[in-house]
């Protein structure tokens, strides 16, 4: 009985010892859950922005009010280009349908405008030009194909004249027959040319004063020039005579080497 009663013992305290751990351990799942969720909830909150301040809202609001302010503005300028360009166009038909004009002349305008005037007149099919020298004074002409103007005119019109056809072709003749008298007195000049000397008697300390052929064959070698005399050579054998007193060593050589090998055999 008592063993029975010892054994009961053991195992009712074995099982409270296993209770205990499972409820620890069921704890410490329930902790760890717990602390995964708060790390979870705070990223979250991390990522999340913040809620504006006062400063924050104002410096937005003013960028509202200036982007729209800008896109105003740019729809401004975009309707009075369009609008422009709608008078150019106008302008350039009337132009083109009378007869009686063959160029036109406009204010001075800015650099929009007269880009706006060129691209219209290059659609029409005529033929435009900027003058002025400053910005501010720089206007638009416009020509129709047949009445281009020409280089001259161009030149004019850059220079700030007023262009003359006239005055022009009376310019023009007097360029021409002023050419024409400079090319007339070159040729005369040209034909009273006549050398003082002949280039035969300045030079004949060089060239002499006989002719090619005789002077080749009394050319003499000058020793100035660092050419040298046959006197002055110390072999003064041909090139058969110097050839054949080789051979001979040669031979005299190789006859004297068989001689030597003979004897020694």
């Amino acid at each position: 009985m008592r063993i029975f009663l010892a054994q009961r013992r053991r195992l009712s305290s074995s099982a409270s010892a296993q209770s205990v751990q499972l409820q620890l351990k069921t704890a410490f799942t329930g902790l760890r859950y717990h602390f995964k969720m708060a790390d979870l909830l705070g990223s979250i909150l991390n990522s999340m922005e913040k809620p504006p301040t006062v400063g924050d809202q104002e410096s937005r609001r003013k960028a509202r009010e200036q982007a729209a302010r800008l896109k105003k503005m740019e729809e401004e300028e975009k309707r009075k280009k369009a609008e422009f360009r709608k008078k150019m166009e106008k302008e350039v038909s009337d132009f083109i349908q009378d007869s009686s004009q063959q160029k036109r002349k406009y204010n001075p305008m800015g650099k929009i405008e007269r880009s706006i005037l060129h691209d219209v007149a290059e659609v029409a099919g005529l033929t435009s030009f900027s003058f002025g020298e400053d910005e501010e004074s720089r206007y638009v002409m416009l020509f129709k194909k047949e009445f281009a103007p020409s280089d001259e005119e161009l030149e004019a019109y850059r220079k700030g004249e007023e262009w003359d056809p006239k005055l022009a072709e009376q310019r023009r003749r007097l360029k021409e027959q002023a050419a024409l008298e400079e090319a007339a007195s070159s040729q005369t000049e040209k034909s009273q040319i006549c050398p003082n000397s002949n280039y035969r008697d300045k030079y004949s300390h060089l060239i002499g004063t006989s002719a090619a052929k005789d002077a080749a064959h009394t050319l003499e070698a000058n020793r100035a020039y660092g050419c040298v005399p046959v006197a002055n050579k110390r072999d003064t054998r041909s090139i058969e005579e110097a050839m054949n007193a080789i051979r001979a060593k040669k031979r005299q050589k190789r006859e004297d080497d068989t001689g030597a090998h003979g004897s020694s055999s």
